[in-house]
C-alpha cells in the first residue's frame, strides 16, 4: 500500500494553517504544526469579524477563543453548537464542528466543556500500481474542560486543560514504518477585563472597555511514527482589544469594534535544504514545548522584521438591536511571507427566547482563487436562567380588570375591615362627594 494517504491528509490539514498561501511566489518560511485544526475558530460570532473573539462578551461559544470570557456570561447554563464546512472551494467533504457547554456557580464561577471534531473526509489509498485499494476517513478531535473565575467586577481568569486525538492517516504505513493516532494533552491560562463607564447625567450612553489575552495550546508534541523527533502543537499567544458604545441606556443599539493580534509560539524554522527551502534546524526540532515557546520571540532568520510579520491582525465591528439582531464584518491580515491569508467577513445574527443563530460568510477579496472563498458556518446556543423556563404563579400575574378580587376581605392591622371601593351609582344619578 503507497503511503500517498498520509500525504493528502497532511496536505489538507496544511491548507487549513496556510489556506490563501495558495499560489503566492513571496512566501517564504511559514511555519507549520501538528494538529492546525486547534487555531481554526469555530464560532461564527467570530467568524463574521475576521476571526476577532479574545476581547468580547461571554456567551455559550466564547470558550474557544479566550475561557476568561466565560466568567462574563449573563445567563446560568447553555449549550452551544458550531458547523463549519472547511475549504469548499478545493472539496467538498472537510468540516469541523464544535460543541460547548457551561455552568454558572454564584455569578462569579463558571465551569465549561467542550468537544471539537474535524473530518478530512474521504482519502483513496492506492498500490504500488496505482490501483485503488481501501478508502479511509481521517480525523481529529479534543476535548477540553475548564473553571472561569471572576475577580472582583471587571476581571476574570480562566484555565481549560485539553486531550487530543488526531488520526490522519488511518491503516497507513510502509513495511518498515507503521503509523499510529497522534495524542498530547494542552492547557490553555487566559485573562479578560470588562469596564463599563457610566456617563450619569450626560445622556444615556454608556462606554464599555474590554481586553483580554490567552496563551493557548501550551502542551506536549506529536508524532504519528515511532520517529523520536516530534512535532510542535500551535501554542499561541493571543491579546485582543474591545470597545463598545451603548446608544441608550435600555441597550436598544449597541456599537462595537475589536482588534486582535496573535502570533504562533513556535520556532520558526532557521535553515535551508539543498532546494533553498527553511527547515527546522536539529536543535529547533528537538527543543521541549517550553524552549520552543521562548525561542518563538526571537529564533526568525530575519530578525525583528520577521518576527513582527508573524503577527496575524484581525479587525471587527459588531451592531446589536435590542440584543435580538446583530450585524457584523471584518476583516483578516496575514503577511504574505507567512501563509498569506487576506480575506474580508460579514455575519449576522438573531436572538429568540433562549436560543441564538449567529451566521458567517468569507468573502473573496481577490480574482486570485483562495481556498477559503464562500466559506460559510453558523452557530446556534441555547442559554437559560435557572427557573427561566418555568411558569410564573397566578398571584404575580396582574388582575385583567380593576374589580376586586373574589374571596374573603382581608382584615387590616387593627381587626377593621378595609375601606372598599363603592359600587357605581345608577344610571341617570350623581354620586355625592360628600359621602363616603
Amino acid at each position: 500500500m503507497r503511503f500517498i494517504g498520509k500525504k493528502f491528509a497532511l496536505l489538507s490539514v496544511s491548507l487549513s494553517l496556510a489556506a490563501a498561501s495558495f499560489g503566492q511566489k513571496e512566501i517564504v518560511n511559514v511555519v507549520t504544526t501538528a494538529v492546525p485544526f486547534l487555531r481554526i475558530s469555530g464560532d461564527s460570532r467570530s467568524g463574521g469579524m475576521g476571526d476577532v473573539g479574545i476581547a468580547l462578551s461571554g456567551d455559550a461559544n466564547a470558550a474557544q477563543l479566550n475561557g476568561a470570557r466565560m466568567a462574563f456570561v449573563e445567563n446560568d447554563y447553555g449549550v452551544g453548537l458550531s458547523f463549519t464546512p472547511w475549504l469548499q472551494s478545493l472539496v467538498n467533504d472537510i468540516y469541523l464542528t464544535n460543541l460547548t457547554g457551561y455552568y454558572r456557580i454564584k455569578e462569579v464561577q463558571t465551569v465549561h466543556a467542550s468537544l471539537r471534531y474535524f473530518s478530512l473526509g474521504n482519502v483513496q489509498y492506492t498500490d504500488e500500481g496505482g490501483m485503488n485499494t481501501i478508502q479511509v476517513h481521517p480525523n481529529e478531535f479534543y476535548i477540553d474542560a475548564g473553571y472561569a473565575r471572576k475577580l472582583g467586577n471587571i476581571a476574570s481568569i480562566d484555565a481549560t486543560l485539553r486531550f487530543i486525538y488526531s488520526q490522519i492517516a488511518p491503516n497507513a504505513g510502509t513495511n518498515t514504518e507503521s503509523v499510529k493516532a497522534g495524542i498530547a494533552g494542552a492547557a490553555d491560562i487566559s485573562a479578560m477585563v470588562d469596564k463599563v463607564f457610566d456617563n450619569k447625567g450626560k445622556g444615556n450612553l454608556q462606554h464599555e472597555l474590554l481586553w483580554g489575552i490567552c496563551l493557548s495550546n501550551i502542551g506536549s508534541k506529536m508524532t504519528y511514527t515511532s520517529n523520536v523527533t516530534k512535532d510542535f502543537l500551535p501554542a499561541n499567544l493571543g491579546i485582543g482589544f474591545g470597545y463598545k458604545l451603548h446608544l441608550d441606556a435600555k441597550d436598544v443599539n449597541t456599537v462595537g469594534v475589536y482588534a486582535d493580534f496573535n502570533k504562533l509560539l513556535v520556532p520558526t524554522p532557521n535553515q535551508k535544504d539543498p532546494e533553498g527551502f527553511y527547515q527546522l534546524s536539529p536543535s529547533q526540532a528537538s527543543a521541549d514545548p517550553i524552549t520552543g515557546i521562548v525561542k518563538s520571540f526571537y529564533d526568525a532568520p530575519g530578525g525583528a522584521i520577521e518576527e513582527a510579520r508573524s503577527i496575524i491582525v484581525q479587525v471587527g465591528a459588531e451592531y446589536y438591536f435590542k440584543k435580538m439582531f446583530s450585524l457584523r464584518a471584518g476583516y483578516f491580515s496575514e503577511s504574505v511571507y507567512k501563509g498569506g491569508r487576506q480575506f474580508v467577513t460579514l455575519g449576522a445574527g438573531i436572538k429568540y427566547s433562549v436560543a441564538t443563530l449567529h451566521l458567517s460568510y468569507v468573502v473573496p477579496t481577490t480574482t486570485q482563487r483562495n481556498p477559503l472563498d464562500n466559506t460559510f458556518s453558523f452557530s446556534l446556543a441555547f442559554e437559560f436562567k435557572k427557573g427561566g423556563l418555568k411558569k410564573k404563579p397566578a398571584a404575580d400575574a396582574a388582575p385583567a380588570d380593576n374589580t376586586t378580587p373574589a374571596g374573603p376581605t382581608p382584615k387590616s392591622k387593627k381587626g377593621k375591615q378595609p375601606e372598599t371601593t363603592p359600587p357605581p351609582p345608577p344610571p341617570g344619578s350623581e354620586p355625592d362627594p360628600t359621602k363616603q
